[in-house]
Formats: C-alpha cells, sequence, structure tokens
C-alpha cells in the first residue's frame, strides 16, 4: 500500500500535529516502508494459527466478587475540604 504525502498531512492535521516539509517527507517514506511489511505479513498464511491476545499463556487472577460494608456518606465527606448536599464541591472545568 502506497501512502502520499497528502495522507500524511490528512493525518497529521487529524491529530493536530504540525510538520516543516523535511519532515513531512521523512514520514511518508518512514510510513510508506512500515505499510509495504505490513503488505509481506498479509502474504503469510495464517489459517492454522490460532488468534492470541498475549504470546504468553497467562490470565489476569481475579479476586471474588464480595458485598462489604462500605462507608457512609457522613464518613466519606469527613475528610473533604469542602462539601455540599452529599457531594464533594471542587473547581468548575467546564465554562458556561
Amino acid at each position: 500500500m502506497k501512502i502520499s504525502k497528502d495522507d500524511v498531512i490528512k493525518v497529521s492535521e487529524l491529530a493536530r500535529l504540525e510538520f516543516t516539509e523535511e519532515e513531512l517527507d521523512k514520514f511518508t517514506e518512514q510510513l510508506g516502508n512500515i505499510l509495504e511489511y505490513i503488505e509481506q505479513l498479509n502474504e503469510l498464511d495464517t489459517n492454522n494459527v490460532e488468534p492470541t491476545s498475549h504470546v504468553l499463556d497467562i490470565s489476569t487472577p481475579l479476586r471474588e466478587d464480595k458485598v462489604v460494608e462500605w462507608l457512609n456518606i457522613e464518613e466519606v465527606l469527613q475528610n473533604a475540604p469542602e462539601s455540599e448536599d452529599d457531594f464533594f464541591v471542587v473547581p468548575q472545568v467546564i465554562e458556561d
């Protein structure tokens, strides 16, 4: 698969990245090389290969879900610098 300089420009704009002409040329070449390599991988016969999510046969141990007693709202808000009506008061981050 061939990638054009215009493709790299479009992706860089979507990612909000700015590149010089020299960088655009360099990245176009590098991405083109990567895509050529991926094309080679697509030629491999993978019909008898099981899909994997990890190269090692491992699993993440999970703890058993248990219902436990939790803190009540007064205990939770006890350490809050400021609270109001059973909620934490935090600085506004989205402007009206």
